[in-house]
């Protein structure tokens, strides 16, 4: 008789029948073990909620203060009706955690979303050995391949200080949870004061708090204005375009961070003045580095280019792989579109 998968979809998302619970539920359930605090994968509801010990301040943040929060150390075991889970860095955002499932010999892991070159603002990744490893898919194509972020700072900051000499405000659009932290931590400051929208505020002082070095940076008030404007660097999500909140920061140079830039025609298409190709997720040789330090032979595929890179996994690779449905699409293509004014 087959034994019965140890994950299996539902209505609800990745449940784990044997250990009783889910990994990123799609809504409340009684027990959810969370891979990191974007929206799309950690939504409100749940009686109880697992996630690395140093992603606890930014899920409950993004959750409510009176949410249930279990924090793990990365690599540390716990058993949930015999089911041993631990959690292990993803490398996307700060407490981002790859969950490993290990039951009667077998070993499954989750990654959520991951990236694979270190970063100032988060954990680095570490790949899994595993017999089944569910990978995202949002960058899953071969034209995907990000330069070194050394490269990328470098031109954010030349950009910075030209258009300081032209009296302009530098204006960076960045997610407010991950990217906007990423920037701060890997920016010359320098060069100018630096500000920030009131949704990446508050995760300053939680990033702070669990030793990641990020510089000052001040909330964009009436107070702060005069002292940014045409000289500041300003850390915002792209949902203020287009509002009176950047207009008052005077003339400005508007620029996107994100790994959708690498898309031909994306910042003209968003009346930007520069793009800056700079992702949270695994490019192309990233995911297969990844899939390949895994040693799995089964990889479930998610969050992405999931038909082309099955596709891919299968006819080139030999390896079992299948799509992994969800509700969500993973990292938002343009600077207006994200859920909850900040994602991955």
């Amino acid at each position: 008789m087959a034994r019965a998968p140890l994950i299996r979809l539902t209505q609800s998302g990745l449940y784990c029948e044997a250990g009783g619970f889910y990994i990123d539920p799609w809504r409340g359930v009684e027990r959810a073990v969370i891979t990191h605090a974007h929206s799309d994968h950690a939504r409100r509801g749940s009686e109880a909620y697992l996630c690395a010990q140093s992603g606890v301040g930014v899920l409950r943040h993004r959750i409510g203060a009176g949410a249930n929060i279990r924090g793990l150390p990365f690599g540390e075991s716990f058993s949930m009706n015999g089911v041993n889970v631990s959690l292990h860095p993803a490398g996307h955002i700060l407490g981002s955690a790859q969950v490993r499932v290990e039951h009667a010999g077998e070993v499954l892991v989750v990654s959520g979303d991951y990236k694979t070159t270190p970063d100032a603002a988060c954990e680095t990744f570490e790949p899994v050995p595993c017999h089944t490893f569910i990978t995202e898919s949002t960058f899953a194509l071969p034209h995907y391949r990000w330069r070194p972020p050394e490269e990328v700072f470098g031109e954010i900051d030349a950009w910075w200080r030209a258009n300081q000499r032209q009296g302009r405000t530098s204006v960076l659009f960045a997610y407010s949870l991950g990217k906007a932290q990423r920037v701060l931590a890997g920016v010359d400051a320098s060069i100018g004061p630096i500000g920030v929208h009131g949704s990446v505020e508050p995760f300053l002082p939680l990033y702070r708090a669990e030793g990641i070095r990020l510089p000052d940076a001040v909330k964009v008030t009436p107070e702060s204005l005069p002292d940014l404007k045409g000289r500041g660097l300003v850390v915002t999500p792209g949902s203020v375009q287009n509002t009176t909140w950047l207009q008052k920061l005077g003339p400005s140079s508007l620029a996107f961070a994100s790994g959708w830039m690498a898309v031909r025609g994306a910042r003209r298409r968003q009346a930007l003045d520069r793009g800056f190709v700079l992702s949270d997720h695994a490019d192309w040789a990233g995911l297969l580095d990844a899939i390949e330090a895994t040693g799995a032979g089964r990889i479930g595929v998610t969050h992405g280019y999931s038909d082309t890179f099955v596709r891919y996994l299968r006819e080139e690779r030999a390896l079992d792989a299948f799509v992994v449905p969800t509700r969500f699409s993973g990292e938002a293509a343009t600077a207006k579109d994200e859920v909850e004014e900040g994602e991955s």
